[in-house]
C-alpha cells in the first residue's frame, strides 16, 4: 500500500489492489483444506511422493514466501499441462550446501559469483571478522572463512 500511495495511485486501484490480494489469500487457503481433505478420505490409495516434492533434491519449501508446489501448480493454467512432463530443475540451496568453505588469508574476502562475464553477480566485499564462523555471501550463498593463522586475536 505505501508504494502504491507514493507512486500517486488512486484509491479504487489501492482497494482492487487489496482486494486481489486477500483473495489470494483465502484462494491458497482453501485449497490447503482441500488438500487435506483429500489426504484424509484417500488414505488407502498409494500416492506417488515425488510429485510434490518441491525440488528432486528438496522435498518441501525453503522460504516463508514460497508457495508449495501443489498449490502453485492448479488453476486453469495447468489444465492440460503433463506436469510430469516439465522441467524440475535441482534446489541450488541444496547444491551450494555442498560446496566447501574458502580459506581467506587476511579479513575481507571478495565474491563475484566464480564465474567469468556477465553470468555471475556484482563483486561484493565480504568482512570476516568472526575468524571462526563462515561468512556467507548474501547473492549466491558462498561460504568464507579467515585463516586461523592470520587472525588478530
Amino acid at each position: 500500500m505505501f508504494k502504491l500511495a507514493r507512486l500517486g495511485a488512486s484509491t479504487a486501484s489501492k482497494t482492487r489492489l487489496s482486494g486481489l490480494v486477500s483473495a489470494k489469500r483465502f484462494y491458497v487457503k482453501e485449497i490447503k483444506n482441500d488438500l487435506k481433505k483429500q489426504d484424509s478420505s484417500e488414505s488407502g490409495d498409494l500416492v506417488d511422493l515425488n510429485a510434490f516434492k518441491q525440488a528432486p533434491n528438496h522435498p518441501t519449501v525453503w522460504s516463508n514466501e514460497q508457495i508449495p508446489r501443489e498449490i502453485a501448480m492448479t488453476g486453469p493454467r495447468f489444465e492440460q499441462t503433463d506436469l510430469e512432463a516439465q522441467p524440475r530443475p535441482l534446489a541450488a540451496i541444496d547444491l551450494i550446501a555442498k560446496q566447501p568453505v574458502r580459506i581467506v588469508n587476511g579479513r575481507k574476502a571478495y565474491c563475484d559469483g566464480e564465474v567469468s562475464g556477465s553470468t555471475g553477480h556484482p563483486r561484493v566485499y565480504i568482512n570476516l571478522d568472526n575468524p571462526n564462523t563462515p561468512a556467507t555471501c548474501l547473492y549466491c550463498g558462498l561460504r568464507f572463512q579467515q585463516a586461523h593463522d592470520h587472525s588478530h586475536h
